[in-house]
């Protein structure tokens, strides 16, 4: 039977559970701002804060690496000893995180702030575990594909608000706002949203998570600044290498470990493994409308191809992609429910190729790149729906954290993979614009081609899962794994 927590949060009143969902959802919003937040400050960090943009980049750089610490990390530790804890935790971290931020004028502090945001990643997977733990299952799809769709939302709104922002009021003003919308968040949490009666308990895998760690920081480390120093540097190449082998004996720790940080059997079942290989892929297809669009909109109409926008307009034409990714949310779980998450996540794959591939021959006005970029957003809502219930249907609900965690952070992997790729393309790629060179417009098409191909990947990726009943009725088998009833939480 499927499983149903001591104190349902909707099972008797739809209203709370209602209020759950929005809360977790704005939740979820808050944290994915801080993808967004920066951008339209890059250009100017190194003057704000006295350091080489070569060094400003850390800015960005820090809150990749902390967020793919800590997604596993506290997803399993959400396991253990509360999902509702952990999420205040990271929201409390990203409180901490923004008011460093809005304090610093020099480089060190804030690196640290983006740091202690980047910690916050694991707020989206905590927050579809606790939907799992407290929302009656005729909610749960809906639910659980607003909330994954919500890293998205919060990436696309998140722009023009920053942008409009920058351009009118202190640039510390960016830091208190997200301060400000944490602290809400937190209140929200703590007030309204139960804490799980579902835990796993055990011992906290400390050399599991140690090594995990060093091996993420070590790869994304190297993807994120190999165009900087050079891929064939001995700095990229020896951080792969050491990606490789500190993974490698993770793998073996883990395979022995009495209570790893993550289950690696759970992990390589079909469903499990080929939902974390589509949403690798997916991660990389999607960013490469965050790459390309920005640009075209921003670079001088004298190329002959770009539009001449200002941040600002620039974050107006793509923030219709956040809207669309969360009015497909209801759609993605109505179909998963009738023809099941497979389906759907197939379908939304083969939406974003249609985008990209229309961004091909569509980029010479404002309404070419609005139209690209719904539609893609309308393939990332359907997918991004589809992901945690294809997890869910197929791991204990004693492991749904820590399962929903890697899946984000195998997004998160392919997204900066995707970054990589798409700066080589571009950088190679190039037209000479008075003294500086910017990228071509076959450089750009050949980016929205290559989004399109690993759309087409994950469509492929995705056909290799099982089929299985409707998302909303999910398997007994899942509910297995004893969980260890929780004391009641504030």
């Amino acid at each position: 039977m499927p499983h149903v927590p001591a104190e349902p949060a909707g099972a008797s009143s739809p209203p709370r559970a209602n209020t759950v969902v929005a809360v977790l959802a704005l939740a979820g919003i808050t944290v994915s701002l801080m993808q967004t937040l920066v951008i339209p400050l890059i250009p100017q960090l190194p003057a704000l804060l006295g350091a080489p943009a070569s060094d400003t980049a850390w800015a960005i750089t820090a809150t990749l690496l902390a967020g793919a610490v800590a997604t596993p990390v506290l997803g399993r530790l959400g396991d253990m000893y509360g999902k509702r804890r952990m999420l205040l935790t990271s929201l409390a971290l990203l409180v901490v995180g923004s008011v460093v931020a809005a304090l610093s004028d020099s480089l060190a502090p804030m690196v640290v702030g983006r740091a202690l945001q980047g910690l916050a990643a694991g707020v989206i997977p905590l927050g579809i575990s606790i939907m799992r733990d407290e929302l009656p299952a005729e909610r749960l799809g809906a639910a659980t594909a607003l909330m994954s769709a919500s890293l998205g939302v919060g990436g696309a709104l998140g722009l023009p608000a920053a942008a409009l922002m920058a351009e009118h009021a202190d640039w510390h003003v960016l830091f208190w706002t997200s301060a400000g919308l944490g602290a809400l968040a937190c209140v929200l949490v703590l007030t309204l949203v139960p804490e799980s009666s579902v835990r796993s308990g055990g011992r906290f895998d400390v050399a599991g998570a140690a090594g995990l760690s060093a091996g993420l920081v070590c790869l994304l480390l190297a993807i994120s600044k190999g165009a900087d120093w050079g891929w064939t540097s001995p700095a990229t190449a020896g951080l792969i290498g050491a990606a490789v082998v500190v993974l490698a004996l993770w793998g073996v720790w883990e395979l022995r470990a009495g209570e790893p940080l993550v289950d690696l059997r759970t992990t390589a079942r079909r469903q499990v493994l080929f939902t974390n290989l589509a949403s690798a892929v997916f991660g990389f297809s999607m960013f490469a409308m965050s790459l390309v669009l920005p640009q075209l909109l921003q670079l001088p109409e004298a190329t002959g191809y770009g539009l001449g926008q200002s941040m600002l307009a620039m974050g107006l034409v793509m923030a219709p992609s956040g809207l669309v990714m969360m009015a497909t949310a209801p759609l993605s779980a109505r179909i998963s429910k009738a023809r099941g998450p497979k389906v759907t996540l197939m379908l939304g794959a083969l939406v974003v190729a249609a985008g990209y591939g229309a961004g091909v021959v569509l980029m010479s006005a404002i309404w070419h790149l609005v139209l690209v970029s719904a539609v893609i957003g309308a393939g990332i809502g359907l997918a991004y729906g589809a992901m945690p219930a294809l997890v869910m249907a197929a791991v204990p609900v004693s492991e749904t954290a820590a399962a929903n965690s890697l899946n984000t952070l195998m997004r998160s992997i392919g997204t900066s993979v995707s970054s990589a790729v798409a700066g080589v393309v571009l950088a190679q790629m190039t037209i000479a614009l008075g003294p500086v060179t910017v990228p071509s417009q076959d450089g750009f098409r050949v980016v929205m081609a290559i989004g399109a191909g690993a759309a087409l990947v994950a469509l492929g990726v995705a056909a290799f899962l099982p089929s299985r009943r409707p998302a909303s009725a999910p398997p007994a088998a899942q509910h297995t794994v004893p969980a260890v009833p929780a004391e009641a939480a504030p």
